[in-house]
Order: C-alpha cells, then structure tokens, then sequence
C-alpha cells in the first residue's frame, strides 16, 4: 500500500487516527468505536475512552522500536459507522437505568421491568458488534473494538469465533466470570462467563494479569482445566522474584492458545499507575514493557490474530490534569495494531 504521507511530521486537523490518511477500504485493520459503558461497578466513565483515545493518538510516534512502521498496513477509526450512534444512545439510556441499582449493591425483584430493558440494550449492542466485526472479517481485514466497559467484546468474539477453533488471550485484573453480575447478563463483570456459556467456538481462554476475583469464578474455572487457564499476578511475580524470566512465563501462558487468537486487554490488566482513572483499578499488574512484551510472545508464536480489543479505558474529568489513560491507551493500541500486522 502507496500513500503519500510524512509519519514523522505532526498530525493534521481532520486526519484519522493517529494522524493517518488512510480511508476504510485503504485500511487492514479496522477500529471499531464502542461507547458504551452502563454496568461500570465503581466508577463510569468508560463511554469516553475512545474519543479520548482517538485524540491521544494524534501525538504518537509512528515509528516502532519492535513492529517499525506499524502505520503502513492501512489503520481507520470508523467513528462514522451507523453503529456508533446507536450504541451511544443505547449506553445513555441502559446507565440512567442501572446507576441506582448499581448504587444499592445491585438490581432487586422489584427492578425486573428496568433490568429487562437494559438487558434488552446489552444484547443490541452485543448484535451490532458482532454484525460489524463479521463485515470486517469478511473482507479480509483485522477487527479492532474501542471500549467502553469489557461487556461490548461479546459480540466481536462469536464473529472471530464463526470462522473456526478460537483462543482468547485476556489481559485483565478479574477474570469476568460471574453469573450475571448485579443483576446485569451483560455485565461487564460476567464477558468471559458468557463467552465460556455462549461461544463454543472458543476452546481455550488463557488468562494474564488477574488479582481481583471470587471464590466461584475459581470455582469455574477450575470445572474447565483443559478450556480456562488462570495465570495470577502474585504468583507471577514470586516467580519473578526467585529468578524466572518473564519472557518463560510468557511462552508458557500461550502454549494453550490454538492458531487463531482473539486478544481482549482490559487496561486494568496494567498497574494502575498507567490507568487510574479506569472503572475498576486494582493494585499490581503489568507494566506496560511487560504487556508488550507477552503480546510479542503472541506473534512470536506464529499464531494468527484474528482481531482484538482495548477496553475499560476511562479518561479524568480534570480538565488541568494531563490525560494519563488515553495516552497510554493510545500507545498500547498502536502497539496491538503492530502485533495484528503481517508478518
């Protein structure tokens, strides 16, 4: 692909993402904003995560030390897609639903009629998703969604899943296997429960950075050995600290992973210094050389990466404050855009 483009001159008023040129057909891989964020448990704010991204991205180097010129296989934000709209009004009215639900510790018999219909809203969006990521693979491209709360991943996940074995490599500090979380089916609390319950298609789910969880999502992952496969963060780092390279834990936390591999990186996966402001921060995690590092491992591997999503990332209300989040949501998405890339 030919286009006339400086990658080391600044961004210019009306270029796509990261400064780029490139339309939808130019494009191979093919961002999919998602903004919608209704099941947030601690604090909201998720709906604003891709735009937020998509002006960070315009002070990202183009040049990567690992992947080169990343930028050159074609990379569109499609903030024009139908979907995106409808999915904006359907996050506005599911979160003026959920908050006072959320805000006693979950939905009750009496919100059966309010729970229906945000319900009702998570499952649009899940078919929105899903038809959307479908077209993308249709034509040959890479999928990637911009979250929003975790749960939107759901129906990018069963199109990668349509086109034969899948593996998921989850990037995150729960493991999102509860029942319907609050209340909620599509909770963010509850993705991988419903892709374990939803999507046969995927066979192993590899799991990295997790420090936050319950007893029965133990519990369920342990009634699944040959399909989920837990890594914790403490254990981790023990092993770190007695001596074991990172670069081994990588490679074995992806022996599992079939030859297609879906990732969804939910930036709290990261130590919380690099998201604070995220729904849901946790103490420990990756740093951001570590989570470049095991997605490296990926594509060492040789398996094909099927499509991806960065979700959760939430940017500050202070407008004084630098915005932490999306810039570095900015570059962990350049970066997943150079692992999805050719080789």
């Amino acid at each position: 692909m030919t286009v006339k483009f400086d990658p080391d001159a600044a961004a210019v008023p009306g270029s796509g993402i990261f400064g780029l040129p490139f339309t939808l057909d130019q494009s191979r891989i093919v961002l999919l904003p998602v903004p919608y964020d209704a099941t947030t448990s601690y604090r909201p704010g998720t709906a604003n995560g891709p735009d937020a991204i998509f002006d960070a991205s315009q002070q990202v180097d183009l040049h990567d030390g690992r992947y080169g010129a990343i930028y050159e296989q074609g990379i569109c934000f499609d903030a024009e897609a139908p979907a995106v709209a409808q999915i904006r009004s359907l996050s506005t009215e599911a979160a003026a639903l959920a908050r006072p639900m959320i805000d006693r510790g979950g939905a009750t018999d009496g919100d059966a009629r309010e729970l229906a219909r945000i319900d009702a809203t998570g499952e649009r969006v899940r078919e929105l998703v899903r038809e959307y990521t479908a077209r993308v693979l249709r034509a040959g491209k890479v999928p990637g969604l911009l979250g929003g709360e975790h749960a939107v991943s759901l129906g990018a996940i069963e199109a990668a899943a349509a086109g034969g074995e899948l593996g998921i490599l989850q990037v995150d500090a729960h493991m999102d296997l509860r029942d319907a979380f609050e209340g909620f089916t599509y909770s963010h609390a509850s993705i991988m429960y419903n892709v374990l319950k939803l999507v046969p298609g995927v066979t192993r789910l590899v799991q990295v950075g997790l420090r936050d969880f319950g007893s029965g999502e133990i519990a369920l992952a342990k009634s699944q050995p040959g399909r989920v496969f837990p890594h914790f963060d403490d254990q981790w780092k023990d092993e770190l600290a007695s001596g074991r390279l990172f670069q081994d834990l990588c490679k074995k936390a992806i022996e599992p992973l079939p030859r297609r591999v879906y990732i969804s990186f939910d930036i709290d996966g990261l130590d919380p210094c690099l998201c604070p402001h995220t729904g849901t921060p946790v103490p420990g995690g990756l740093s951001f050389h570590q989570a470049t590092t095991l997605l490296h491992a990926l594509r060492e591997s040789g398996r094909e990466i099927v499509g991806f999503d960065l979700v959760e990332v939430a940017p500050g209300s202070d407008p004084d404050e630098p915005e932490w989040d999306a810039n570095v949501g900015a570059r962990l998405l350049y970066k997943l855009c150079g692992v999805a890339g050719p080789r």
